[in-house]
């Protein structure tokens, strides 16, 4: 009688078990009889025989779950870092060393193209004087960033630098921020707000392009601009000093009627008394065009001036608020309520557009401190 191996008997117990063949079939293939291949199967349990394929499938979901996390890893940090793989290799290097703590130097330095070991020696050389500089100027632009709510791009960031007592130029500033994807922020909506069809009557274009003041409270310009909340459309109308930029006057409504602008402009003449024969400079809209809004502007002495048709740039110092505004604050993010998006407007003119937020017009310094310059 033929004596058959323990590994024999385990293959043949696995055959008859997975095969899908008949135990009778199985036999004849392997030469044993129906009654031995029995007792084989009844001797290996089941569980034994599949413990084996169990543990492999284990391994196998395993090595999916670690390949789909270095993928994962790889995805997150090109995303972050595309903007220096193609910078000279002590760029990359810093890249590594600055995200190091996030994600492992190995795989830093496989999707960034260098080699660990060439790392490890940039590393553990002593940081020259140009590194800690730009570690120095990266924190401050780290810290103005925030401050600017994110808003600042290369120049206005070097300025704030300058100011800061820090000697740099746009071009490490820029490389800087470049390097580690620090970025102003952009997006767009757009909803038309302006109703020029109507009977009232125009007042003619007295400013004809000049947005020049030579001193506050000669000149100033009125729009209205919307923010889109969930609660619906949030309108906004402001007054702008064109001599300063600065934001005197505005107020915000859930409807586009024209005690909307009027309550704008009183804001301003209460906060600047402005003398007789002050231009108030807008677009043809019918809120501005009112009876009652002439009438107001009437009876504080302030001069009418109106766009001309069709002509956007006719108002492009207070287009140009809008947009920062919109661009630094409002598309950022959904607004549930028109009450926070009323909140924020209010923190947004007065506690950063009209007493720190740098412009270009103005030499690179706010509003407020424009003012108190030329005092």
């Amino acid at each position: 009688m033929m004596k058959h191996s323990e590994d024999f008997k385990r293959e043949a117990v696995r055959i008859a078990l997975t095969s899908g063949l008949s135990r009778e079939r199985v036999a004849a293939d392997l030469g044993v009889g129906k009654s031995t291949l029995g007792k084989w199967i009844a001797h290996y349990r089941p569980t034994d025989l599949v413990a084996e394929p169990q543990a492999d499938l284990a391994r196998e979901n395993e090595r999916l779950r670690l390949e789909n996390r270095i993928l994962k890893e790889e995805r997150d940090i090109l995303k972050k870092g595309n903007a220096v793989l193609r910078e000279p290799k002590i760029v990359r290097f810093a890249f590594v060393h600055e995200h190091r703590d996030r994600w492992p130097v190995e795989g830093l330095c496989r999707v960034l193209q260098v080699s660990t070991r060439g790392y490890r020696v940039w590393a553990s050389r002593p940081t020259c004087q140009r590194d800690r500089t730009d570690l120095k100027v990266l924190a401050h632009i780290r810290e103005q960033y925030t401050l600017s709510r994110g808003t600042y791009g290369r120049p206005r960031m070097t300025m704030e630098l300058k100011e800061a007592g820090l000697d740099v130029g746009e071009r490490r500033v820029g490389r800087l921020m470049k390097i580690n994807g620090i970025r102003p922020i952009r997006t767009r909506r757009h909803k038309v707000t302006t109703d020029s069809q109507h009977n009232l009557g125009v007042a003619p274009n007295l400013l004809d392009g000049d947005f020049l003041a030579a001193a506050p409270n000669q000149k100033w310009a009125g729009d209205i601009s919307y923010i889109w909340t969930t609660e619906g459309w949030l309108y906004l109308a402001v007054v702008i000093d064109l001599f300063s930029r600065r934001v005197v006057g505005w107020a915000v409504s859930d409807r586009m009627k024209k005690d909307l602008a009027i309550r704008a402009l009183e804001m301003a003449i209460n906060l600047r008394q402005p003398p007789k024969d002050c231009i108030f400079h807008s677009d043809r809209g019918s809120q501005y065009c009112s009876y009652d809004f002439q009438k107001k502007l009437q009876a504080h002495g302030l001069r009418p001036s109106m766009s001309g048709k069709g002509n956007c740039y006719d108002n492009a110092a207070v287009e140009t608020f809008f947009k920062s505004l919109k661009a630094e604050v409002l598309w950022r993010q959904t607004w549930p309520t028109r009450r926070q998006a009323e909140t924020a407007i209010f923190q947004y003119i007065n506690g950063f557009y009209n007493p720190r937020r740098r412009h270009s017009y103005l030499g690179g310094i706010s509003p407020l401190a424009f003012e108190a310059k030329v005092a």
